[in-house]
Protein backbone atom coordinates (compact mmCIF):
# COMPACT_ATOMS: atom_id res chain seq x y z
CA UNK A 1 0.00 0.00 0.00
CA UNK A 2 1.55 3.56 -1.04
CA UNK A 3 2.03 6.14 1.88
CA UNK A 4 -0.66 8.27 0.27
CA UNK A 5 -3.17 4.97 0.45
CA UNK A 6 -2.38 4.41 3.86
CA UNK A 7 -2.75 7.20 5.58
CA UNK A 8 -6.24 7.51 3.27
CA UNK A 9 -7.23 4.54 5.31
CA UNK A 10 -5.19 5.74 9.02
CA UNK A 11 -7.35 9.36 9.04
CA UNK A 12 -10.57 7.50 11.54
CA UNK A 13 -12.78 7.53 8.21
CA UNK A 14 -16.22 6.74 9.14
CA UNK A 15 -18.67 5.14 6.79
CA UNK A 16 -22.43 4.29 7.16
CA UNK A 17 -24.02 2.33 5.06
CA UNK A 18 -28.23 2.29 4.45
CA UNK A 19 -29.34 -1.25 4.07
CA UNK A 20 -28.07 -4.40 5.86
CA UNK A 21 -29.44 -6.92 2.99
CA UNK A 22 -27.39 -9.53 1.20
CA UNK A 23 -25.12 -6.55 -0.67
CA UNK A 24 -24.87 -4.14 1.81
CA UNK A 25 -23.88 -6.87 4.22
CA UNK A 26 -21.23 -8.08 1.92
CA UNK A 27 -19.82 -4.33 1.16
CA UNK A 28 -18.68 -4.17 5.19
CA UNK A 29 -17.52 -7.46 5.03
CA UNK A 30 -14.87 -6.30 2.41
CA UNK A 31 -14.24 -3.39 3.74
CA UNK A 32 -13.32 -5.12 6.71
CA UNK A 33 -10.71 -7.41 5.07
CA UNK A 34 -9.18 -4.48 3.19
CA UNK A 35 -9.42 -1.90 5.78
CA UNK A 36 -9.92 -3.13 9.53
CA UNK A 37 -9.46 0.49 10.84
CA UNK A 38 -12.58 2.17 9.02
CA UNK A 39 -15.69 2.59 11.30
CA UNK A 40 -18.61 1.29 10.25
CA UNK A 41 -22.38 2.07 11.02
CA UNK A 42 -24.47 -0.17 9.38
CA UNK A 43 -27.98 0.60 9.02
CA UNK A 44 -30.62 -2.06 8.73
CA UNK A 45 -34.44 -1.30 8.56
CA UNK A 46 -35.54 -4.84 9.86
CA UNK A 47 -35.20 -6.16 13.50
CA UNK A 48 -33.09 -8.74 12.71
CA UNK A 49 -29.17 -9.81 11.81
CA UNK A 50 -28.59 -9.37 7.81
CA UNK A 51 -29.72 -12.84 6.26
CA UNK A 52 -29.66 -14.35 2.43
CA UNK A 53 -32.81 -13.29 0.89
CA UNK A 54 -32.00 -15.59 -2.16
CA UNK A 55 -33.09 -18.57 0.17
CA UNK A 56 -36.07 -17.10 1.49
CA UNK A 57 -38.82 -19.42 -1.17
CA UNK A 58 -36.71 -22.44 0.52
CA UNK A 59 -38.12 -20.88 4.44
CA UNK A 60 -41.79 -21.01 2.45
CA UNK A 61 -41.30 -24.62 1.52
CA UNK A 62 -40.44 -24.88 4.70
CA UNK A 63 -36.65 -26.65 3.45
CA UNK A 64 -34.39 -24.62 5.66
CA UNK A 65 -34.95 -22.72 8.79
CA UNK A 66 -33.97 -19.55 10.17
CA UNK A 67 -30.57 -20.46 11.11
CA UNK A 68 -30.39 -21.65 7.80
CA UNK A 69 -30.21 -17.98 6.45
CA UNK A 70 -27.82 -16.63 8.71
CA UNK A 71 -24.98 -14.41 6.89
CA UNK A 72 -21.43 -14.00 8.74
CA UNK A 73 -21.90 -11.26 10.93
CA UNK A 74 -18.98 -8.58 10.60
CA UNK A 75 -16.62 -8.44 13.23
CA UNK A 76 -18.30 -5.98 16.11
CA UNK A 77 -14.89 -4.29 16.94
CA UNK A 78 -15.39 -2.11 13.80
CA UNK A 79 -18.63 -2.34 13.15
CA UNK A 80 -22.05 -1.80 14.63
CA UNK A 81 -24.81 -3.39 13.02
CA UNK A 82 -27.73 -0.95 14.17
CA UNK A 83 -30.97 -3.31 13.79
CA UNK A 84 -34.37 -1.60 13.60
CA UNK A 85 -32.66 1.53 12.68
CA UNK A 86 -34.55 3.00 9.82
CA UNK A 87 -32.81 5.93 7.72
CA UNK A 88 -35.50 8.48 8.21
CA UNK A 89 -33.62 11.31 6.02
CA UNK A 90 -30.06 11.98 4.66
CA UNK A 91 -28.95 15.38 5.61
CA UNK A 92 -25.47 15.87 2.76
CA UNK A 93 -24.81 19.36 4.51
CA UNK A 94 -24.24 17.88 7.34
CA UNK A 95 -22.98 14.70 6.38
CA UNK A 96 -25.22 12.49 8.28
CA UNK A 97 -27.89 9.74 8.69
CA UNK A 98 -31.02 10.43 10.85
CA UNK A 99 -32.78 8.04 12.47
CA UNK A 100 -35.22 7.05 14.97
CA UNK A 101 -32.15 6.11 17.10
CA UNK A 102 -30.55 9.24 16.39
CA UNK A 103 -27.70 10.92 13.85
CA UNK A 104 -24.89 8.85 12.55
CA UNK A 105 -22.35 10.90 10.70
CA UNK A 106 -20.49 9.99 7.79
CA UNK A 107 -17.01 10.83 5.76
CA UNK A 108 -19.05 8.33 3.42
CA UNK A 109 -22.36 7.24 2.84
CA UNK A 110 -23.05 4.00 0.95
CA UNK A 111 -27.12 3.41 -0.12
CA UNK A 112 -27.69 -0.43 -1.07
CA UNK A 113 -31.16 -0.15 -0.21
CA UNK A 114 -32.35 -2.47 -2.67
CA UNK A 115 -35.58 -2.82 -4.42
CA UNK A 116 -39.12 -2.76 -3.44
CA UNK A 117 -41.81 -5.56 -4.73
CA UNK A 118 -44.41 -4.15 -7.92
CA UNK A 119 -47.81 -4.44 -6.73
CA UNK A 120 -50.13 -4.14 -9.92
CA UNK A 121 -52.60 -1.09 -9.71
CA UNK A 122 -55.50 -3.02 -10.31
CA UNK A 123 -58.88 -3.10 -7.91
CA UNK A 124 -58.24 -5.09 -4.91
CA UNK A 125 -55.08 -3.77 -4.38
CA UNK A 126 -54.40 -0.40 -4.78
CA UNK A 127 -55.53 0.50 -1.44
CA UNK A 128 -52.89 -1.34 0.15
CA UNK A 129 -52.40 -4.87 0.31
CA UNK A 130 -56.09 -6.93 1.81
CA UNK A 131 -55.79 -9.89 4.12
CA UNK A 132 -54.48 -12.64 2.02
CA UNK A 133 -52.31 -10.68 -0.55
CA UNK A 134 -48.67 -10.79 -0.12
CA UNK A 135 -45.18 -9.85 -1.38
CA UNK A 136 -41.90 -11.42 -0.80
CA UNK A 137 -38.91 -9.37 -0.52
CA UNK A 138 -38.46 -9.94 3.30
CA UNK A 139 -38.42 -12.43 6.55
CA UNK A 140 -41.50 -11.30 7.54
CA UNK A 141 -43.19 -11.66 4.19
CA UNK A 142 -42.00 -15.50 4.21
CA UNK A 143 -43.14 -15.58 7.90
CA UNK A 144 -46.54 -14.26 7.00
CA UNK A 145 -46.57 -15.84 3.70
CA UNK A 146 -46.27 -19.54 5.17
CA UNK A 147 -48.77 -18.88 8.20
CA UNK A 148 -51.29 -18.01 5.53
CA UNK A 149 -50.70 -21.14 3.64
CA UNK A 150 -51.60 -23.15 6.87
CA UNK A 151 -55.65 -21.99 6.70
CA UNK A 152 -55.04 -21.65 2.89
CA UNK A 153 -57.16 -24.07 0.31
CA UNK A 154 -55.92 -22.67 -2.59
CA UNK A 155 -53.42 -19.73 -3.62
CA UNK A 156 -52.76 -17.73 -7.07
CA UNK A 157 -49.14 -16.31 -7.79
CA UNK A 158 -48.90 -13.76 -10.17
CA UNK A 159 -45.67 -14.21 -12.27
CA UNK A 160 -43.87 -16.34 -13.97
CA UNK A 161 -40.69 -15.95 -13.54
CA UNK A 162 -38.07 -17.65 -10.90
CA UNK A 163 -39.46 -16.15 -7.70
CA UNK A 164 -42.89 -17.23 -8.63
CA UNK A 165 -42.09 -20.91 -9.60
CA UNK A 166 -40.30 -21.56 -6.91
CA UNK A 167 -43.52 -19.87 -4.19
CA UNK A 168 -45.65 -21.94 -6.27
CA UNK A 169 -43.27 -25.39 -6.11
CA UNK A 170 -43.03 -24.33 -1.99
CA UNK A 171 -47.27 -23.53 -1.42
CA UNK A 172 -48.20 -26.65 -3.31
CA UNK A 173 -45.23 -28.81 -1.09
CA UNK A 174 -46.92 -27.18 1.50
CA UNK A 175 -50.44 -28.91 0.24
CA UNK A 176 -51.72 -25.55 -0.91
CA UNK A 177 -53.62 -26.22 -4.64
CA UNK A 178 -51.91 -23.18 -6.65
CA UNK A 179 -52.03 -21.49 -9.68
CA UNK A 180 -49.53 -19.47 -11.61
CA UNK A 181 -50.54 -16.42 -13.42
CA UNK A 182 -48.52 -14.45 -15.82
CA UNK A 183 -49.23 -11.71 -18.42
CA UNK A 184 -46.15 -14.21 -21.12
CA UNK A 185 -47.49 -17.10 -22.76
CA UNK A 186 -44.96 -19.47 -21.24
CA UNK A 187 -43.18 -19.35 -17.52
CA UNK A 188 -39.67 -18.25 -17.30
CA UNK A 189 -39.93 -16.78 -20.63
CA UNK A 190 -36.88 -14.54 -19.99
CA UNK A 191 -34.73 -17.44 -19.39
CA UNK A 192 -35.85 -20.40 -21.68
CA UNK A 193 -36.60 -20.85 -25.10
CA UNK A 194 -40.43 -21.62 -25.91
CA UNK A 195 -39.60 -25.63 -26.40
CA UNK A 196 -38.05 -25.95 -22.63
CA UNK A 197 -40.12 -23.12 -21.56
CA UNK A 198 -43.25 -26.20 -22.06
CA UNK A 199 -41.48 -28.94 -20.80
CA UNK A 200 -41.48 -27.03 -17.26
CA UNK A 201 -44.96 -26.13 -17.69
CA UNK A 202 -45.74 -30.03 -18.41
CA UNK A 203 -43.07 -30.01 -14.90
CA UNK A 204 -45.21 -28.01 -12.53
CA UNK A 205 -48.57 -30.19 -13.95
CA UNK A 206 -47.44 -33.16 -12.88
CA UNK A 207 -46.34 -31.50 -9.34
CA UNK A 208 -50.33 -30.39 -9.67
CA UNK A 209 -49.34 -26.54 -9.97
CA UNK A 210 -51.92 -24.87 -12.83
CA UNK A 211 -50.50 -22.20 -15.53
CA UNK A 212 -52.34 -19.80 -17.25
CA UNK A 213 -50.50 -17.83 -19.51
CA UNK A 214 -51.46 -14.39 -21.16
CA UNK A 215 -53.25 -13.67 -18.16
CA UNK A 216 -54.65 -10.39 -18.09
CA UNK A 217 -55.33 -9.82 -14.59
CA UNK A 218 -58.56 -7.23 -14.31
CA UNK A 219 -59.22 -7.38 -9.97
CA UNK A 220 -58.67 -9.31 -7.04
CA UNK A 221 -61.53 -10.20 -5.36
CA UNK A 222 -61.67 -9.11 -1.84
CA UNK A 223 -64.44 -9.90 1.18
CA UNK A 224 -64.34 -8.69 4.38
CA UNK A 225 -60.66 -7.78 3.78
CA UNK A 226 -59.52 -10.69 2.75
CA UNK A 227 -58.71 -12.09 -0.60
CA UNK A 228 -61.13 -13.92 -2.40
CA UNK A 229 -60.71 -14.58 -5.77
CA UNK A 230 -58.34 -13.36 -8.54
CA UNK A 231 -60.52 -12.10 -12.07
CA UNK A 232 -59.19 -12.11 -15.82
CA UNK A 233 -60.27 -9.28 -17.92
CA UNK A 234 -61.81 -12.35 -20.16
CA UNK A 235 -64.55 -13.35 -17.31
CA UNK A 236 -62.73 -16.31 -15.83
CA UNK A 237 -62.45 -16.32 -11.88
CA UNK A 238 -59.93 -18.46 -9.85
CA UNK A 239 -60.77 -18.86 -6.22
CA UNK A 240 -58.07 -17.95 -3.89
CA UNK A 241 -57.39 -17.85 -0.02
CA UNK A 242 -54.13 -16.81 -0.42
CA UNK A 243 -52.52 -14.16 -3.46
CA UNK A 244 -48.58 -14.16 -3.76
CA UNK A 245 -47.74 -10.92 -5.88
CA UNK A 246 -44.07 -12.01 -7.56
CA UNK A 247 -44.56 -9.24 -10.44
CA UNK A 248 -40.55 -8.05 -10.12
CA UNK A 249 -39.18 -5.27 -8.23
CA UNK A 250 -38.56 -1.63 -8.60
CA UNK A 251 -34.95 0.23 -7.27
CA UNK A 252 -35.52 1.83 -3.85
CA UNK A 253 -34.40 5.25 -4.38
CA UNK A 254 -37.10 7.39 -2.60
CA UNK A 255 -34.65 8.42 0.13
CA UNK A 256 -31.94 9.17 -2.29
CA UNK A 257 -34.48 11.62 -4.09
CA UNK A 258 -35.38 13.37 -0.81
CA UNK A 259 -31.55 14.13 -0.62
CA UNK A 260 -31.49 16.00 -3.68
CA UNK A 261 -29.35 13.33 -5.20
CA UNK A 262 -30.50 12.46 -9.05
CA UNK A 263 -32.84 9.07 -9.90
CA UNK A 264 -34.06 7.53 -12.73
CA UNK A 265 -35.00 3.80 -12.65
CA UNK A 266 -32.25 3.57 -9.93
CA UNK A 267 -29.85 6.27 -7.71
CA UNK A 268 -27.72 7.20 -10.84
CA UNK A 269 -24.28 6.56 -10.36
CA UNK A 270 -21.02 6.48 -12.57
CA UNK A 271 -18.52 4.05 -13.45
CA UNK A 272 -17.10 5.05 -10.07
CA UNK A 273 -20.63 4.32 -8.44
CA UNK A 274 -20.35 7.51 -6.88
CA UNK A 275 -23.68 9.12 -7.32
CA UNK A 276 -23.80 11.67 -9.60
CA UNK A 277 -24.36 15.00 -7.42
CA UNK A 278 -22.25 14.11 -4.03
CA UNK A 279 -18.80 12.43 -4.60
CA UNK A 280 -19.25 10.96 -0.75
CA UNK A 281 -22.27 9.18 -1.37
CA UNK A 282 -22.37 5.87 -3.30
CA UNK A 283 -24.85 3.02 -4.44
CA UNK A 284 -24.56 -0.53 -4.78
CA UNK A 285 -27.22 -3.47 -5.66
CA UNK A 286 -30.63 -3.41 -6.85
CA UNK A 287 -30.88 0.48 -6.04
CA UNK A 288 -28.05 1.61 -8.08
CA UNK A 289 -28.11 2.52 -11.75
CA UNK A 290 -25.09 2.39 -13.38
CA UNK A 291 -24.08 3.26 -16.93
CA UNK A 292 -25.07 -0.25 -17.49
CA UNK A 293 -28.05 -0.64 -15.74
CA UNK A 294 -29.79 -1.63 -12.53
CA UNK A 295 -28.72 -5.58 -11.47
CA UNK A 296 -31.26 -6.74 -10.52
CA UNK A 297 -29.19 -9.89 -8.89
CA UNK A 298 -27.28 -10.76 -5.64
CA UNK A 299 -23.89 -11.49 -8.09
CA UNK A 300 -23.58 -8.45 -9.60
CA UNK A 301 -24.11 -6.55 -6.38
CA UNK A 302 -21.39 -8.16 -4.81
CA UNK A 303 -18.88 -7.37 -7.20
CA UNK A 304 -19.57 -3.90 -6.89
CA UNK A 305 -19.13 -4.18 -3.09
CA UNK A 306 -16.21 -5.39 -3.52
CA UNK A 307 -15.21 -2.98 -5.95
CA UNK A 308 -16.55 -0.28 -3.75
CA UNK A 309 -14.47 -1.22 -0.80
CA UNK A 310 -11.62 -1.74 -2.67
CA UNK A 311 -11.78 1.77 -4.03
CA UNK A 312 -12.75 3.75 -0.05
CA UNK A 313 -10.25 1.66 1.24
CA UNK A 314 -7.13 2.45 -1.37
CA UNK A 315 -8.88 5.97 -2.50
CA UNK A 316 -8.47 4.57 -5.86
CA UNK A 317 -10.53 4.09 -9.02
CA UNK A 318 -13.40 1.60 -8.98
CA UNK A 319 -12.79 -1.35 -11.73
CA UNK A 320 -16.57 -1.35 -12.53
CA UNK A 321 -17.72 -5.34 -12.70
CA UNK A 322 -19.63 -5.92 -16.12
CA UNK A 323 -23.71 -6.57 -14.81
CA UNK A 324 -25.03 -10.18 -16.23
CA UNK A 325 -28.10 -11.46 -16.00
CA UNK A 326 -27.20 -15.03 -17.87
CA UNK A 327 -27.43 -17.52 -14.95
CA UNK A 328 -30.41 -18.84 -13.07
CA UNK A 329 -30.72 -21.47 -11.12
CA UNK A 330 -34.31 -22.44 -9.33
CA UNK A 331 -34.85 -23.17 -6.14
CA UNK A 332 -38.12 -25.41 -6.42
CA UNK A 333 -38.94 -28.23 -4.90
CA UNK A 334 -39.21 -30.79 -7.47
CA UNK A 335 -38.09 -29.06 -10.18
CA UNK A 336 -34.87 -28.84 -11.03
CA UNK A 337 -33.64 -26.00 -13.81
CA UNK A 338 -30.44 -23.90 -14.30
CA UNK A 339 -29.38 -22.01 -17.34
CA UNK A 340 -25.91 -19.93 -17.77
CA UNK A 341 -25.12 -17.91 -20.29
CA UNK A 342 -26.39 -18.23 -24.02
CA UNK A 343 -28.92 -20.65 -25.51
CA UNK A 344 -30.00 -21.79 -28.71
CA UNK A 345 -32.19 -19.01 -29.45
CA UNK A 346 -29.52 -16.25 -28.74
CA UNK A 347 -26.55 -18.29 -30.22
CA UNK A 348 -24.05 -16.72 -32.81
CA UNK A 349 -24.11 -18.57 -36.48
CA UNK A 350 -21.10 -19.89 -35.78
CA UNK A 351 -21.95 -21.34 -32.53
CA UNK A 352 -22.04 -24.86 -32.09
CA UNK A 353 -25.63 -25.74 -30.33
CA UNK A 354 -26.63 -29.46 -29.26
CA UNK A 355 -29.15 -30.98 -26.79
CA UNK A 356 -30.52 -33.83 -26.02
CA UNK A 357 -34.71 -33.30 -25.12
CA UNK A 358 -36.68 -36.14 -23.22
CA UNK A 359 -40.43 -34.37 -22.70
CA UNK A 360 -41.61 -37.39 -21.90
CA UNK A 361 -39.13 -37.82 -18.57
CA UNK A 362 -39.36 -34.04 -18.22
CA UNK A 363 -35.70 -33.43 -19.27
CA UNK A 364 -34.03 -31.56 -21.55
CA UNK A 365 -29.83 -30.59 -21.37
CA UNK A 366 -27.95 -28.38 -24.35
CA UNK A 367 -24.55 -26.84 -24.42
CA UNK A 368 -23.30 -24.20 -26.78
CA UNK A 369 -20.01 -24.21 -27.82
CA UNK A 370 -18.15 -20.97 -29.27
CA UNK A 371 -14.92 -22.52 -30.12
CA UNK A 372 -13.07 -24.07 -27.54
CA UNK A 373 -15.10 -22.71 -24.54
CA UNK A 374 -18.66 -23.47 -22.97
CA UNK A 375 -20.75 -19.89 -23.63
CA UNK A 376 -24.47 -21.65 -22.79
CA UNK A 377 -25.71 -24.10 -20.31
CA UNK A 378 -29.73 -25.32 -20.08
CA UNK A 379 -30.59 -28.03 -17.76
CA UNK A 380 -34.27 -29.33 -17.09
CA UNK A 381 -34.45 -32.45 -14.39
CA UNK A 382 -30.66 -33.38 -15.02
CA UNK A 383 -29.44 -31.60 -11.51
CA UNK A 384 -25.99 -33.69 -11.24
CA UNK A 385 -24.96 -32.96 -15.19
CA UNK A 386 -25.76 -29.33 -14.26
CA UNK A 387 -23.53 -29.13 -11.37
CA UNK A 388 -20.93 -30.75 -13.36
CA UNK A 389 -21.15 -28.52 -16.78
CA UNK A 390 -21.19 -25.38 -14.11
CA UNK A 391 -17.77 -26.41 -13.48
CA UNK A 392 -17.10 -26.35 -17.39
CA UNK A 393 -18.83 -22.84 -18.12
CA UNK A 394 -16.79 -19.91 -19.44
CA UNK A 395 -13.24 -22.16 -19.34
CA UNK A 396 -11.30 -22.05 -22.86
CA UNK A 397 -9.84 -25.39 -23.75
CA UNK A 398 -11.97 -27.91 -21.82
CA UNK A 399 -14.25 -28.52 -23.95
CA UNK A 400 -14.12 -32.06 -25.65
CA UNK A 401 -13.66 -32.33 -29.67
CA UNK A 402 -17.18 -33.87 -29.66
CA UNK A 403 -19.43 -31.13 -27.27
CA UNK A 404 -21.95 -34.48 -27.12
CA UNK A 405 -19.35 -36.28 -24.84
CA UNK A 406 -20.47 -33.34 -22.07
CA UNK A 407 -23.97 -35.02 -22.41
CA UNK A 408 -23.31 -38.39 -22.47
CA UNK A 409 -20.65 -37.91 -19.14
CA UNK A 410 -17.55 -39.23 -21.29
CA UNK A 411 -14.87 -38.07 -23.73
CA UNK A 412 -12.97 -40.65 -25.52
CA UNK A 413 -11.74 -38.53 -27.85
CA UNK A 414 -10.92 -35.04 -26.00
CA UNK A 415 -9.55 -33.90 -22.83
CA UNK A 416 -13.10 -33.55 -20.90
CA UNK A 417 -12.85 -33.69 -17.05
CA UNK A 418 -15.27 -35.57 -14.42
CA UNK A 419 -16.75 -34.12 -11.55
CA UNK A 420 -14.60 -35.38 -9.05
CA UNK A 421 -13.63 -32.86 -7.26
CA UNK A 422 -9.52 -34.99 -7.71
CA UNK A 423 -9.99 -33.77 -11.35
CA UNK A 424 -11.01 -30.35 -11.04
CA UNK A 425 -8.02 -27.56 -11.54
CA UNK A 426 -7.67 -25.79 -8.74
CA UNK A 427 -8.63 -22.56 -10.75
CA UNK A 428 -12.46 -24.48 -11.31
CA UNK A 429 -14.79 -21.79 -9.99
CA UNK A 430 -17.15 -23.61 -7.51
CA UNK A 431 -18.63 -21.35 -6.21
CA UNK A 432 -20.28 -18.45 -8.82
CA UNK A 433 -21.97 -16.05 -6.51
CA UNK A 434 -18.80 -15.06 -5.12
CA UNK A 435 -16.18 -16.49 -7.47
CA UNK A 436 -14.60 -18.98 -5.29
CA UNK A 437 -12.34 -21.68 -6.74
CA UNK A 438 -11.40 -25.01 -5.55
CA UNK A 439 -7.83 -24.06 -5.03
CA UNK A 440 -9.70 -20.95 -2.68
CA UNK A 441 -11.70 -23.93 -0.99
CA UNK A 442 -8.12 -25.79 -0.38
CA UNK A 443 -6.21 -22.76 0.64
CA UNK A 444 -8.75 -22.51 3.65
CA UNK A 445 -8.97 -26.01 4.30
CA UNK A 446 -5.11 -26.01 4.88
CA UNK A 447 -5.70 -22.92 7.74
CA UNK A 448 -8.03 -24.54 9.23
CA UNK A 449 -11.24 -24.55 7.62
CA UNK A 450 -12.42 -28.17 8.47
CA UNK A 451 -16.33 -28.25 7.64
CA UNK A 452 -18.59 -26.83 5.28
CA UNK A 453 -19.64 -24.37 7.35
CA UNK A 454 -16.03 -23.35 7.89
CA UNK A 455 -15.22 -22.99 4.60
CA UNK A 456 -18.46 -21.35 4.40
CA UNK A 457 -16.93 -18.23 6.72
CA UNK A 458 -13.81 -18.09 5.68
CA UNK A 459 -14.53 -18.14 1.55
CA UNK A 460 -18.19 -17.19 1.79
CA UNK A 461 -18.63 -20.25 -0.62
CA UNK A 462 -22.17 -21.91 -0.68
CA UNK A 463 -23.91 -18.22 1.03
CA UNK A 464 -25.52 -17.16 -2.47
CA UNK A 465 -27.96 -19.35 -4.25
CA UNK A 466 -27.02 -22.70 -2.71
CA UNK A 467 -26.67 -23.71 -5.97
CA UNK A 468 -22.59 -25.11 -4.75
CA UNK A 469 -23.60 -26.60 -1.56
CA UNK A 470 -23.47 -29.97 -3.11
CA UNK A 471 -20.47 -29.66 -5.04
CA UNK A 472 -18.72 -28.28 -1.91
CA UNK A 473 -19.80 -30.90 0.30
CA UNK A 474 -18.10 -33.44 -2.03
CA UNK A 475 -14.12 -31.46 -1.70
CA UNK A 476 -15.08 -32.12 2.09
CA UNK A 477 -15.90 -35.07 1.79
CA UNK A 478 -12.59 -35.74 -0.61
CA UNK A 479 -10.75 -33.67 1.92
CA UNK A 480 -11.72 -35.44 4.76
CA UNK A 481 -10.13 -38.88 2.81
CA UNK A 482 -7.52 -37.30 1.01
CA UNK A 483 -6.17 -34.86 3.72
CA UNK A 484 -8.05 -35.48 6.97
CA UNK A 485 -7.98 -32.32 9.39
CA UNK A 486 -5.80 -34.05 12.01
CA UNK A 487 -2.86 -34.49 9.31
CA UNK A 488 -3.28 -31.80 7.64
CA UNK A 489 -0.96 -29.81 5.73
CA UNK A 490 0.83 -26.53 7.09
CA UNK A 491 -0.86 -23.41 5.60
CA UNK A 492 2.36 -23.12 3.58
CA UNK A 493 2.45 -26.46 2.06
CA UNK A 494 2.75 -26.90 -1.65
CA UNK A 495 -0.77 -27.23 -3.88
CA UNK A 496 -1.68 -25.94 -7.03
CA UNK A 497 -1.14 -22.61 -7.85
CA UNK A 498 -4.28 -20.72 -6.95
CA UNK A 499 -5.70 -16.94 -5.57
CA UNK A 500 -5.55 -17.53 -2.34
CA UNK A 501 -8.80 -17.03 -0.33
CA UNK A 502 -10.27 -13.56 0.44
Amino acid sequence: MSERQRSHVETGMKVVVIGAGMVGNRFVDELGRVAPQIEVDLLGEEPYEPYNRVLLTELVAGRVDLAGLSLPTPNEGRVRVRAGATALEIDRDRGCVVTAQGDFDYDHLVLATGARARVIPIPGLRDGLPRGAHVLRSLDDARDISAAALNAETAVVIGGGPLGLELACGLQHRGVATTVMSVGSVLLDRDLDPSVSAVVAQTAADLGISFVGDAQIASVGVKDGHVTAVQLADGRSYPAGLVVLACGAAPESGLAAAAGLETNVGIVVGGDLRTTLDPRVSAIGDCAETPTGVSGLVAPGWAQARALACSIAHDTEVDLPPISGSAMRLKAVGMSVVTMGVRASTAGPDDRVVALSDPRERRHVEVVARGDTLVGVTCLGAPDLAAHLSTQFDRPGMLPLDPMHLLMGNAPMGGVETASPTAMPATTTVCRCNGVTKGDLLHAWDGGATTVDALAEATLATTGCGGCKALVCGIVDWLEQSDPPEISQATDAVREKTVPSR
